[in-house]
């Protein structure tokens, strides 16, 4: 049996597999890992048309596993696009050969110029808010240009993206548009590459960046200040809690009395004075200074 008959035979099952609810896919794993180990190539995926087939399982699919090889060949054929083809020698003269070669430099120029996606995502919507929603999220995993590590294309990690949304919300109301609003931000904000770079890698999957909190996405820079602003809520109240020193040297900006209680913190860091916090036990009002 030839190669092109084995991938057709897996590509059968296979496409028996893709249903919407994933169910029937025991063997999947087992069939991809076949086709891992095979020489396949563009040639057999033109006439196969595995690639479809794997994209659909990937996209069905609800286990891990099966959807990592599934990005994983997908990814390892996307590579033929790009490898320029090799003239065949049929015995012509040096020149018709030199021509030939450049012809096909010129045809890979083009090639590279307009070079489609493998597998190209179809949508499976004609809702006009949702189509706008997966343009929106698709330009803002192309703010750095093509990633060569990326695991899908961008509108492939788009569309997969906007599903799980969706899926989550069942419409298109303002629940939906506002998380599709808060993961272009994040996704497109320059302070935070590392978002964007994990999800076109693979290391953030789509089902979790549809439902990770603000707090998640953020960047480390943001993530230090939050703490930073945590830790002094912290510090302020318990300051709160603790009973101070009672005092008639210090007046009340606000009441004019001077019936006050004072603590002093080190704040800053040890070379740095203390800093003395009063309470106003007459108004309750709170000032501090250095």
């Amino acid at each position: 049996m030839s190669l092109e008959e084995d991938v057709m035979k897996i590509q059968k099952k296979l496409t028996k597999m893709t249903s919407d609810d994933g169910t029937g896919q025991e063997e999947a794993l087992e069939l991809l890992k076949a086709l891992q180990t095979m020489a396949i190539n563009l040639e057999v995926l033109t006439k196969t048309r595995i690639g479809m087939t794997v994209n659909a399982l990937r996209k069905s699919s609800k286990d891990e596993e099966v959807i990592t090889l599934c990005k994983t060949l997908i990814k390892n054929w996307k590579k033929f696009l790009s490898t320029p083809s090799t003239p065949k020698d049929n015995g012509s003269s040096s020149k018709s050969k030199k021509d030939s070669k450049d012809k096909d430099k010129k045809d890979d120029k083009e090639k590279d110029k307009k070079l489609p996606a493998s597998f190209p995502p179809q949508s499976n919507t004609t809702d006009a808010i949702r189509i706008k929603c997966r343009e929106l999220l698709t330009q803002a995993l192309k703010v750095d240009g093509e990633n060569p590590n990326a695991c899908a294309s961008p509108e492939e990690l788009a569309e997969e993206l906007e599903e799980c949304i969706y899926a989550e919300f069942k419409n298109t109301d303002m629940r939906y548009k506002n998380r599709v609003r808060s993961r272009v931000a994040n996704l497109k904000d320059p302070k935070n590459p590392t978002l964007r770079i994990n999800f076109l890698n693979g290391a953030v999957a789509a089902s979790r960046l549809a439902k990770m909190t603000p707090e998640e996405m953020a960047s480390d820079e943001m993530k230090k200040l939050r703490e930073k602003f945590i830790k002094e809520a912290i510090d302020d109240a318990q300051l709160a809690t603790v009973q101070g020193t009672k005092t008639d040297m210090l007046k009340c900006g606000k009441c004019k009395k001077k019936n006050c209680t004072y603590n002093q913190l080190q704040t800053r860091s040890s070379d740095e004075p203390m800093t003395t916090f009063v309470l106003c036990n007459e108004c309750g009002n709170r000032w501090k200074f250095c």
